[in-house]
């Protein structure tokens, strides 16, 4: 199988740093040529399940636009400008609980959409998490932070408590390496 090309881009939305569209026009594999073809470009994110050592799982119950009502929700936040994202995933964790954690697991990074981009999803396993400062997040959500044990997340996971793909996806990847 062999990759689509992109023969040109052009910026048609900066928006800020959180947002830009582009139009690329594309070659299929067969020779097709489609033009206009939406791209979405978001900042890189993390996101880390956090299994502390008492081996209970850091979530938040938090608020989201696009979500109704209340989700679970796992540590996160966008790569600064240059920043690798094992180091974003430490500040992260530091700045939202105040934990540091003394194992990390790479769980692999994900393009958001396939076909449009929409940003890159690092997943990480943060084992070992034990508090050593009070956080100090500026996030916009309202939020809780709760300590779960292994069950009580399956069971959320199961049903559609992380109610946004990226973490639901996180933590199944995660809990298949945690231990039992």
């Amino acid at each position: 199988m062999q990759n689509w090309k992109t023969l040109e881009r052009r910026t048609i939305l900066k928006h800020s740093k959180f947002l830009r569209v582009e139009e690329h026009t594309i070659e299929l594999p067969d020779g097709r040529v489609i033009p206009h073809w939406p791209w979405i470009i978001l900042p890189e994110y993390v996101n880390v399940l956090v299994l502390t050592e008492d081996g209970e799982y850091l979530c938040f119950r938090q608020t989201k636009y696009a979500v109704e009502g209340t989700s679970l929700a796992p540590v996160g936040g966008y790569l600064e400008p240059g920043e690798d994202p094992l180091e974003t995933a430490q500040r992260e964790l530091l700045e939202e609980t105040g934990y540091r954690a003394a194992e990390w697991v790479d769980l692999g990074h994900y393009p958001v959409d396939g076909n449009r981009g929409a940003g890159l999803a690092h997943f990480y396993l943060a084992r070992g998490g034990r508090p050593v400062a009070r956080p100090d997040a500026d996030d916009l959500e309202e939020q809780e932070l709760l300590l779960l044990s292994r069950a009580e997340v399956e069971e959320a996971l199961a049903a559609g408590q992380f109610k946004l793909l990226p973490w639901a996806a996180l933590v199944a990847l995660a809990l298949r390496v945690a231990p039992e």
